[in-house]
Parts: C-alpha cells; structure tokens; sequence
C-alpha cells in the first residue's frame, strides 16, 4: 500500500527536521502516493533563519496555505492515511488538543484523529512546562503520537544532519516508510 502523507511545518525551532523528512520523503517517492504540503508564516521564516536558504519553495509536493480548507485532506473523505507535523510547535499542539481547529493544520489534525488515522507530532520545546506534557498527554489520549525532537547517539552521529536524522528516520519509522538507516544492535551503516 502506497502511503498518503500531509507534512505541516509549524514555526518552531527545527527547520533542520522537516527538511531532511522532506528530502527523505521525496526520495521514497515509490512508496508514496502523494505528498501534501502546509507550512505556516512563521516556519518559512524560520527555516530561511535557520537554514539560511529559501529552498523550500523548491520543494515537488503540493503546497497549501494554512486557510485552505478545500485541502483534501481537510476532510475525512480525502483518505490520508498519515499527518506529520515536523517540528510541532507548542501553539499547534495546544490547539489540537483542545479541539481548536482554526486553521488547515489543526483542522487536518483534527480529521486524522476523527478517522483514527496515524497523527505524528515532532514536538520541539525545551523545557516541557505542565500546560505542554498535559497537551502532549492529550493528544496521546487521542490516538496521536507525540515523538519529541529528541536525538539519539548510539548511532555516532558525524554532523548535525546525521543527528538530525535520527529523529527523522525515527518519523518515518512511525509513518510506515521503509528506509536503509542504523538500527540498535546491527553493524554501523
């Protein structure tokens, strides 16, 4: 089964993240059926800070702005299997915890939810303030899964998109997409 996937890109810290999901995304493109893009204001301002390029315009998906709300996946019958919201900001995450869904974000959120269908948030905030781990609990409650921006060292990450990775391969381990990347116990890549 090909896998139908929204990505939204909030204004958290963390562009770093969504543009490696992105690329890796794009170069799993044989098990995908299509890939929608939301990114907010504030993340493309983030990210050209950040990154120091503008190279998400760039990118192959179909891109939405966050009040589209004829997005396909906006509703249920849009049949996305998947959403990953890549870094999630704390403003995002309390909105679908509570219901909010005042923008396509939160709206397709909110779908996937309804629809039991898989929601990822890469949460990007340090340190957690209770509001935060009861949002996180909320959305977990829910049927979402909240798989912090937390890196892993095991593998001896080199650079910092190789530390990068290892909470992005970890996404797409959650999302269902199959990648060639360290595993614990395996011999070094």
């Amino acid at each position: 089964m090909k896998h139908r996937i929204v990505v939204a890109v909030t204004g958290a810290s963390g562009s770093i993240y969504a543009r490696q999901l992105l690329n890796k995304l794009q170069a799993a493109s044989a098990q995908t059926d299509q890939i929608a893009l939301v990114m907010t204001t504030n993340a493309r301002t983030v990210w050209e800070t950040e990154l120091g390029t503008d190279d998400y315009k760039q990118l192959p998906f179909k891109t939405y702005t966050q009040q589209d709300f004829h997005a396909p996946f906006a509703s249920g019958s849009g049949r996305f299997d998947t959403m990953i919201i890549c870094p999630c900001s704390m403003g995002t995450l309390g909105r679908i915890a509570t219901g909010i869904s005042n923008d396509l974000i939160t709206r397709a959120a909110d779908v996937v939810l309804k629809e039991r269908r898989k929601l990822i948030c890469v949460v990007r905030e340090t340190p957690y303030n209770l509001m935060h781990i009861k949002n996180m609990l909320a959305v977990t409650e829910a049927g979402g899964i909240i798989c912090p921006a937390t890196p892993s060292f095991y593998s001896i990450p080199k650079t910092l998109e190789d530390v990068a990775a290892t909470v992005v391969d970890r996404v797409l381990d959650l999302a269902g997409i199959e990648q060639d990347t360290f595993r614990w116990g395996s011999e070094e890549k």
